[in-house]
Order: C-alpha cells, then structure tokens, then sequence
C-alpha cells in the first residue's frame, strides 16, 4: 500500500505544481516579505533575494511566472508594512503547516536568506522565529544546519 500512495502523492504533486499552488507561493511570499521589513527598510538585494529563491523553488515556477510572484511578493510587502498585514502574513505562512516538512523548510529557509544580507539581526530573528512557529519547524535549528 506504500507504494500505491506514494505515488498518488507524487501524481498529486505534479498536478498542483502545474496549476499553481496559491497556498504555499502565499505562505513563501509572506514569510520573505515579514522578514524583509523587520528592520523598517526593505533593500534591493532583500527583494531579489525573495524573488530568486521563489523562482527556484520547482513548483513554484511551475505554477507561476516571474511577473506573477513578483507582483504577489510587492503585495506581500505592502501587507508587511503594518501590524494588521503582518498578522494576516503569519495566517498565510500557517496555512501550510499541515504540509509535508520539506515545503515548510523551505519557506522557513527562503525568509533566511532573505534576512541574512549584512547579517540576521534582532528583528529579523524575531520574525524568523514568528514564521518557524507558524510553520511548526525548528528555525533555530535549521539556521544551525543550513546557516
């Protein structure tokens, strides 16, 4: 039976990354965009960081094209700007937290490296630390493994 569900699991896969996972570009987007403005500025490099790693990311750019996450990341940027948007990005990043362990480690990782340009600073720990509770990932232990 293993087998048979694993590969339902794969087929299932395949067929979200063609029609475009809205939940987990959500969850990526506002992860990034929380972190990137932690520190009250948003740098060129935050932004092409986040773009970058969402392109990488293979369902992603299955699903969606550059001008698409690119428009859904300055959203998600926009809602990082107040409180009330950064709450409703954290709704986002927690929609995923019933998905397999590699997507969240990757969303959690994706707003690493958004955070760590001249270095991970107090706020940007703080959000990172946010996003790995909404994710239910150890974010100081994949920071520890993957830093």
């Amino acid at each position: 039976m293993g087998l048979i569900s694993e590969t339902v699991e794969r087929f299932r896969r395949t067929l979200t990354a063609y029609a475009g996972d809205e939940n987990l570009m959500q969850a990526a987007v506002s992860a990034c965009a929380n972190v990137a403005v932690a520190d009250g500025e948003v740098m060129s490099e935050e932004f092409d960081t986040a773009l970058a790693g969402l392109r990488a990311d293979p369902i992603l750019e299955k699903g969606y094209d550059g001008l698409m996450l690119e428009h859904a990341l300055y959203e998600g940027l926009g809602r990082a700007r107040t409180r009330a948007g950064r709450s409703e990005n954290l709704v986002r990043v927690a929609l995923i937290a019933d998905r397999p362990e590699e997507q969240r480690r990757t969303v959690f990782l994706l707003a690493a490296d958004v955070a760590d340009h001249e270095g991970i600073g107090a706020k940007e720990q703080a959000a990172l630390a946010e996003i790995a509770e909404a994710l239910g990932v150890d974010g100081a232990g994949l920071l520890a493994r993957f830093g």
